[in-house]
């Protein structure tokens, strides 16, 4: 089984200098393949470049610039090129899928903040003193920089990222066959409903909260946002004054702090969910059409104008469903549950919250309100999200008294 850690470093300031021009030099390593693949393609003979033809050229790059790429791991460099290269890759499966392309984007300074290596020990090594009482990982061109290592790390180290989110510095450790830790069978299995209202309801009535981090921290981020944009452009574009930077930072941490409240509750969520369950299952959702924004609506009659959307009710709607993090949860959901030996089954998301639990007739007006739920045929009456998670346990096969 393969597992992430995510521990925060602790580097002295000379170290964090080091990291920084670290994330700058990659960043503009990517931006020059970026734009040499545009030259490439704006040339008439419609040349192409690829990942092996920008890798040859690495151990020229470091010797022409011995005190800038020189310094980096070469390995990590090769990182940087792939990750290019799978931009591209994308781009065209969206091209050949008929999806809005997405041409690859220069990366600014400010938001090119991770670096990979892709094998511990090429340009890094994770507990690089293992005689010294304090947990190291060395960098190269950075050194041996403290970790707070808060649970141990099982299984080999496979790779090893560091990332920098706000003022705050991580290492991320991909290992490979880290064990397996069972739980006692519980012989339950649920259903489980994702909402917004709720954060998700289960079939035997469990209600799990909402607690709508980004909305409660909407007027703060509003704040400094205002702050931030208030700067002159030239300011924003190049000066970057010391006050502009502390604007920037406090913007940064606002959204690093609602990121980390919004991971703890998933985390929590689903591991009360695992310790219950022998087996768990929720709908297979699309969330990132979900989330679309609402298509307009042209007017037949007269060309040009559109006719109201609800864009503004969609919008709302999907900063809810946004806030709530559902693809994050149930990825982590999923983890936890591979982990503990339990078992994760997604079921088609279609219609759940129009059926019948009880003698599955399917009408939209089955659904009275958002948390009422009348059916039109046999008049059984229950919680909306609690009769969709019924809905759900019972497609995939699930007895609800045991697993199966």
């Amino acid at each position: 089984m393969r597992r992430s850690y995510k521990f925060l470093l602790r580097p002295t300031s000379k170290q964090q200098q080091a990291m920084r021009a670290m994330l700058a030099d990659h960043c503009d390593l990517y931006n020059a393949a970026l734009q040499e693949r545009r030259d490439a393609y704006a040339h008439p003979s419609k040349t192409s470049v690829r990942y092996g033809d920008q890798s040859a050229q690495l151990k020229d790059i470091r010797t022409a610039d011995p005190d800038g790429q020189g310094r980096w791991s070469f390995s990590s460099q090769q990182a940087t090129l792939r990750r290019l290269n799978k931009a591209f890759e994308a781009f065209f499966r969206r091209i050949r899928n008929g999806d809005e392309p997405g041409y690859p984007r220069f990366k600014g300074k400010g938001h090119f903040d991770t670096v990979d290596f892709p094998k511990d020990g090429d340009g890094c090594r994770w507990n690089s003193t293992p005689h010294d009482t304090q947990v190291r990982v060395r960098l190269q061109g950075v050194g041996h920089v403290r970790v707070h290592q808060h649970r141990p790390v099982q299984g080999r180290v496979k790779t090893v990222s560091v990332k920098r989110e706000a003022n705050r510095w991580f290492v991320v450790l991909s290992c490979d066959d880290v064990p397996a830790e069972p739980l006692p069978a519980t012989g339950r299995a649920v259903g489980i409903d994702m909402g917004v209202e709720h954060f998700a309801t289960t079939s035997d009535g469990e209600r799990f909260a909402n607690p709508r981090h980004a909305r409660r921290a909407a007027d703060e981020l509003a704040e400094a946002q205002r702050a931030l944009d208030a700067f002159p452009k030239r300011v924003r574009k190049s000066l970057r004054t010391k006050k502009h930077r502390q604007s920037a930072r406090r913007v940064g941490k606002l959204h690093a702090k609602v990121r980390r409240q919004r991971l703890d509750h998933h985390h929590k969520t689903a591991l009360a969910l695992v310790r219950a369950h022998d087996v768990i299952a929720h709908e297979d959702l699309n969330i990132s059409g979900m989330t679309a924004a609402a298509k307009p609506k042209a007017d037949s009659d007269q060309p040009g104008v559109f006719l109201p959307n609800g864009a503004t009710a969609k919008s709302g709607l999907n900063r809810s469903i946004l806030d709530a993090g559902w693809g994050q949860f149930l990825g982590i959901l999923a983890g936890k549950a591979e982990s503990a030996g339990r078992h994760v089954i997604r079921v088609d998301a279609r219609n759940t919250s129009r059926t019948c639990a009880e003698c599955g007739h399917v009408a939209k007006e089955n659904r009275v309100s958002q948390a009422e739920f009348v059916c039109g045929r046999c008049g059984h009456a229950a919680n909306a999200d609690v009769n969709a998670a019924i809905n759900i346990a019972t497609r995939a096969g699930l007895a609800l008294s045991d697993a199966a």
